[in-house]
């Protein structure tokens, strides 16, 4: 290849980096919007979004479109990514709350699966109300389990998406999701369906049902420690 070619190539697979970055930061935005209502004291917004869009500009310059592989998909996991490692690193949790915590996990380890936040607060001092705050801090530092299920771990993490074992696992993992999912709460069935089936925002699902953004992080919180447990004892 002359010299001049390889100039070209360079210049047009720049151009397309440049485009892609462009066009998706409002897709770094809704990612981030729905990852978090109210942020603990000490964590910056726009240091999350500043985060998102350096995960957009690594899957910019990794993206290989004749793959076959939409780009939002093959950028989801590392925007959200990005934004989760910040989120770890600067996410200072009042003692309190730590307190409070470690009394749901203390449960969780202690009780018979599926371990419900009913069964929580029966354990502990907590009331059902705390027990909801700690499930919404827990999901705050600890995300990923069921994005990864529900969305097929999206295009991952680049290991053998033709490879049949892999797809008959994430395939049979899907279904008892899906039979979980079924087990829930309306409310909260109803909520985890808008949040990952329908991507809504948490604000979105709250105007849809005539609840707070924060309520709404709370059920979320909820439902997915209620999906965890109840696969959780499926797998027992």
């Amino acid at each position: 290849m002359g010299l001049a070619a390889q100039k070209y190539r360079t210049v047009s697979r720049e151009l397309m980096r440049d485009e892609l970055i462009v066009r998706h930061l409002d897709y770094v935005r809704h990612i981030l919007a729905r990852m978090v209502v109210s942020l603990p004291d000490g964590i910056d917004a726009e240091n999350l979004e500043s985060a998102g869009v350096l995960g957009l500009v690594e899957a910019a310059q990794q993206f290989d479109p004749t793959r076959g592989v939409p780009f939002k998909t093959f950028a989801f996991p590392r925007i959200r990514g990005a934004i989760i490692d910040e989120l770890r690193r600067n996410c200072p949790l009042p003692q309190q709350m730590l307190q409070a915590i470690a009394q749901v996990r203390r449960a969780c380890e202690s009780l018979e699966p599926p371990v419900t936040p009913e069964a929580i607060a029966q354990a502990t001092t907590l009331s059902p109300e705390q027990v909801e705050e700690c499930l919404a801090a827990i999901r705050l530092t600890r995300f990923g389990v069921w994005d990864e299920m529900v969305h097929g771990g999206q295009v991952s993490r680049e290991r053998t998406e033709d490879d049949p074992g892999t797809n008959a696992e994430r395939h049979e993992s899907k279904q008892v999701l899906a039979e979980c999912i079924q087990r829930l709460p309306e409310q909260e069935r109803l909520v985890v369906t808008l949040y990952y089936l329908e991507d809504m925002r948490l604000k979105e699902i709250g105007m849809v049902l005539g609840l707070s953004e924060s309520r709404i992080s709370r059920v979320l919180a909820k439902a997915e420690h209620r999906l965890k447990e109840y696969v959780r004892a499926r797998t027992q």
